[in-house]
């Protein structure tokens, strides 16, 4: 039985680098253009496996090409895939990254995993109650996530959920997560406190721990790091500086499976949170989401 199980989507990332967005109607000249693996849950699992972690993937994707690209990416990374491949295209999801700053702008489209619902979550029931950690996020339809995040508190494994991208949640979703993850701006929409600094994200943070969540809120910050806020400790954990800025789509996904691989090994929360950042920190220095996750030796190293 895996370590870390995590719900959520595949899609096949088509990135377009370029000076900026084009306004409605406009077309510009781009100047790179990418095609490779992506989504959330996976990019997720694939950087818990590469950072040391025993991974399975449930999700639904489609049986084309994109389909075997995920099986693929999986495949490289040595997380178990617990799928299931419909007629359904698999998703896809469009990607602008300014060639300035690495920023970016993402579209997705889900694709076969827009049919996660509660009777797909019930038919790896098993696997999910099972797992030390369970991770979702909210690019399958939130019924799912609600449901498996509840199997998996049952069944007594530690939930995360990273609720990305930002969304309502249903009341009482967040008592069956012993963590959260947001961003500044999904920290913001489950708030309504605008995230700027330490001060702020402790105020989101405690916000969030008064919403039900178990046992700590962790707001990832960018380039400030990540701060870590519990009903006993408020900690800013510092970014790691691994080298230039090249792309940060893939940066919280890397934070996140990270975070799990390492919580499932038996680190302290904010050895994690530690663990989690250094991942993130690397990830940005490479060009993808899937392929930029780092291997639990270039993490060791970083963290010396």
């Amino acid at each position: 039985m895996p370590d870390v199980v995590i719900l959520g989507v595949f899609v096949a990332d088509t990135a377009y680098r370029a000076d900026r967005q084009p306004r409605m109607g406009e077309t510009i000249m781009g100047r790179s253009f990418a095609l490779g693996p992506g989504g959330k849950g996976s990019n997720q699992a694939v950087a818990a496996a590469r950072a040391g972690g025993d991974v399975a993937m449930v999700t639904r994707i489609g049986s084309d090409t994109f389909g075997d690209m995920a099986m693929a990416t999986w495949e490289d990374a040595g997380v178990v895939p617990a799928v299931e491949r419909s007629d359904e295209a698999t998703g896809a999801a469009y990607i602008f990254i300014d060639a300035e700053t690495g920023d970016n702008a993402i579209i997705i489209a889900p694709g076969a995993a827009a049919g996660i619902d509660a009777d797909f979550v019930d038919g790896h029931a098993a696997l999910i109650a099972g797992a030390k950690v369970f991770v979702t996020q909210l690019e399958q339809p939130m019924e799912a996530a609600v449901h498996a995040l509840r199997l998996a508190r049952e069944g007594g494994a530690t939930t995360i959920l990273n609720p990305a991208p930002a969304a309502p949640l249903p009341e009482g979703m967040l008592a069956f997560c012993d963590y959260v993850t947001p961003n500044e701006t999904e920290a913001e929409a489950l708030t309504g406190i605008k995230v700027t600094d330490a001060a702020s994200a402790r105020a989101a943070g405690e916000a969030l721990l008064a919403a039900g969540v178990g046992r700590a809120a962790i707001l990832t910050l960018g380039a400030q790091g990540a701060l870590y806020h519990d009903a006993d400790t408020t900690e800013m954990v510092p970014a790691f500086d691994a080298g230039p800025v090249v792309e940060t789509t893939g940066a919280g996904d890397a934070f996140n499976g990270a975070f799990a691989a390492a919580l499932a090994e038996g680190m302290s929360p904010r050895e994690a949170v530690r663990f989690g950042c250094a991942t993130a920190a690397i990830s940005v220095t490479r060009p993808g989401t899937a392929p930029s996750m780092p291997s639990r030796a270039e993490i060791d190293a970083l963290l010396g």
